[in-house]
């Protein structure tokens, strides 16, 4: 989901699909254009469901415009693991995104049609719909839009947002399923990227023993390791750490993520001096973005390895090393990094903090939302 950049050619498609059917027929046909009418915005027609958050999330965020419904869910999650949206029918949403590895991708980058090599991790759609900004490099605004993105990637899905449509047109059950989720009429990418959404936005998972520790008030939900751990989390003197400033945690619920960018130096090579992965300065001209890459959230990190955005890190206690070294040094590294070996923290105490930390992201466990794959996926 969208571990790439995005391709030109999709923006030369998009441009080329804009003109007008005249722009095809002889001058003469062109003095008498037949007037196109607007096309309607899609609204859902079916039945519209509340999603709960559960104990540690707060309210799902839902936008006007497509407000869930038992229609949308279900054909979005239908969608969402049904490889059409591949040139080759090879590969799905659920390809990158796999329910098995806490709807992430366990490869250090993902791989698209033919085994084609992209450059970033996917990360896990589990409670996306809590981002206030989607993709790595935060080129997304919300669900609906980024669910173009890997469509017409060159080395991902290698299609196009027209021919996803044909696609579904061509199947008797799509139509039908389309007709009962939207009404009548011909099916189009909007209502696509609109049931894809709605299904996103029910993999929601919370609920995890630190959410039963610290919000539920069950003092025994979580371990002595894991308990120290929160409490070097959240420590306010061990300002050389900084965890909670970036991956944060609230009074009453906890997302575990912020909608900023940062340069950790991941991206950064020592050897050449250069930024490999130019991340979110590619989107924004604010200053300090070069090598940046958004704050994914610490829930369910225990499934979701490898980590990073090029999946460089195989394991909590290498990324949890790594953050105690300060990052990689760079000429564009975050001021929000901790301060290089954590000199508030004694030496002879720093590899017990790192076990309970890692203990403690263990414990953001959460339980896995209701009926989010199909029977036969299980």
């Amino acid at each position: 989901m969208g571990s790439l950049k995005p391709p030109c050619t999709t923006l030369l498609l998009t441009a080329v699909l804009a003109l007008p059917l005249s722009a095809e027929l002889p001058m003469r046909a062109r003095s008498r254009p037949s007037p196109i009418p607007p096309r309607r915005a899609a609204f859902p027609i079916g039945k519209p469901i509340r999603i709960v958050a559960p104990l540690g999330l707060p309210p799902v965020p839902v936008p006007a415009d497509n407000p869930p419904t038992a229609e949308t869910v279900f054909l979005g999650r239908k969608l969402f693991f049904d490889k059409l949206f591949s040139r080759d029918n090879s590969i799905s949403c659920a390809s990158c995104h796999d329910p098995k590895f806490g709807f992430a991708d366990p490869n250090p980058v993902s791989k698209g049609v033919g085994g084609l090599q992209g450059n970033r991790n996917a990360p896990t759609v589990l409670n996306a719909a809590y981002n206030e900004i989607l993709f790595w490099d935060g080129r997304a605004a919300t669900l609906e839009e980024q669910a173009a993105g890997p469509v017409g990637n060159p080395v991902e899905l290698i299609h196009s947002l027209v021919g996803v449509e044909r696609k579904l047109a061509a199947d008797p059950v799509y139509v039908e399923l389309f007709a009962k989720a939207w009404g009548p009429g011909p099916i189009t990418w909007e209502m696509v990227a609109k049931s894809i959404a709605s299904y996103e936005r029910t993999l929601v998972s919370g609920n995890s023993p630190f959410d039963r520790y610290y919000y539920g008030g069950d003092k025994k939900a979580m371990s002595p390791s894991a308990i120290r751990g929160l409490e070097f989390f959240l420590n306010p003197s061990l300002k050389a750490a900084n965890c909670v400033s970036c991956h944060r945690i609230d009074a009453k619920f906890s997302t575990f993520t912020e909608p900023r960018f940062h340069n950790t130096g991941v991206a950064f090579d020592p050897g050449t001096k250069q930024i490999r992965d130019m991340g979110r300065s590619l989107f924004t001209t604010l200053p300090r973005q070069v090598g940046a890459f958004r704050t994914m959230t610490l829930r369910n990190i225990a499934l979701t390895a490898p980590y990073m955005h090029d999946g460089s890190m195989k394991t909590l206690e290498e990324v949890i090393d790594f953050y105690f070294d300060g990052g990689r040094p760079n000429p564009y590294i975050s001021n929000d990094m901790p301060v290089p070996g954590l000199p508030h923290i004694p030496k002879e105490k720093q590899a017990q903090a790192k076990k309970d930390l890692v203990e403690f992201m263990k414990a953001l466990t959460g339980d896995m939302p209701p009926d989010a794959v199909p029977p036969e996926y299980r």
